[in-house]
């Protein structure tokens, strides 16, 4: 640009800095603008996953969480394509949680979150997948709250809440430790991708377990029924959004989930609760069992008790109640 056009396009741009200085910034045009929660303070790299929306402290022990549920999901899709997966449900409990101790108790990022359990409640007739996603808000109540030098711990109740209406209900029960903490618990076993891994084994049939893809199948089959191994593909997406040294809770939720599918017969499965206990960590390196067998249940609701078990010991149990009549 010559000397003489510069002089020339200069007052034009002067006018155009100005009109800018004036106009009021987007954020406070429109504060009703939607968007998601910092991935980190929800554990999760991919911002798809992020299901959270924004908080708000309402007292010491009482917090407002909102989230939105897609109509569709490559993982927590609908089931029978008409009801939100009870495993959305669980999936935002666990993001309220973290995202609550980082951005209120002040947990650092570098952290490590233990669930010792995880328990949610679904009401199918306000979980229908409607013509836009549903915005929820996530009541959270510490039931219990340990702040502590070298960790956090907290034991709480979620409401989740749907255009007025109680779609959903859960609580939970964690700990969280420094690096350094944690490293002296796990050892070795603490540091990602140090040691070897087991072979990824065989899908048993997507439509027995409630699946329409062979990605999507934790279980492997074994000889005997109602038993199989735990399946670990390490690559999904979804369920091993980042590198971990253990079996993430989510994981055996959804091995809980397709066992009970399989003992029950169905092709698809909505469970009204899901009530899991997580007793010790559960080793990539080392074959996890799964069983899962009916127990006697209320009045029109049926229930399967699944079981996890490495080297002889119990890693985690779920107790996975369903409506006894086909729900699709």
């Amino acid at each position: 640009m010559t000397l003489s056009t510069f002089r020339h396009v200069l007052p034009a741009v002067q006018h155009a800095s100005a009109e800018f200085m004036t106009i009021t910034p987007a954020l406070l045009r429109y504060p009703s603008l939607t968007t998601t929660v910092p991935k980190e303070f929800v554990h999760r790299v991919a911002v798809a996953e992020v299901l959270l929306t924004d908080w708000g402290r309402r007292d010491a022990t009482h917090f407002s969480v909102t989230a939105q549920w897609p109509r569709g999901h490559s993982f927590f899709g609908p089931v029978g394509g008409t009801h939100y997966d009870p495993l959305m449900v669980t999936e935002t409990i666990r993001q309220a949680g973290t995202l609550l101790a980082h951005a209120e108790f002040n947990v650092p990022l570098d952290h490590q979150f233990v669930i010792q359990d995880l328990r949610v409640s679904v009401r199918p007739e306000h979980a229908r997948v409607g013509s836009t996603p549903a915005g929820v808000e996530v009541e959270v109540t510490y039931t219990e709250l340990r702040q502590r030098r070298i960790g956090h711990a907290g034991s709480i109740e979620a409401v989740i809440l749907r255009d007025g209406e109680i779609v959903a209900t859960g609580s939970a029960i964690y700990t969280c430790t420094s690096p350094a903490v944690y490293k002296r618990v796990r050892g070795n076993r603490g540091l990602c991708g140090d040691r070897p891994q087991l072979q990824l084994t065989a899908p048993v049939s997507p439509q027995s377990v409630g699946r329409m893809s062979p990605m999507d199948v934790v279980l492997s089959p074994t000889q005997d029924d109602g038993r199989w191994q735990l399946r670990v593909d390490t690559r999904h997406p979804v369920l091993f959004d980042h590198p971990v040294d253990h079996i993430p809770g989510m994981v055996l939720i959804e091995a809980a989930r397709q066992a009970t599918t399989a003992v029950l017969n169905r092709s698809a499965l909505l469970p009204l609760r899901i009530e899991n206990t997580f007793q010790h960590y559960t080793e990539l390196d080392t074959p996890c069992i799964i069983e899962a067998r009916q127990v006697p249940a209320t009045m029109n609701e049926v229930a399967v008790l699944v079981t996890g078990t490495q080297n002889g010991e119990q890693v985690f149990s779920s107790l996975v109640t369903a409506p006894a009549a086909v729900f699709f």
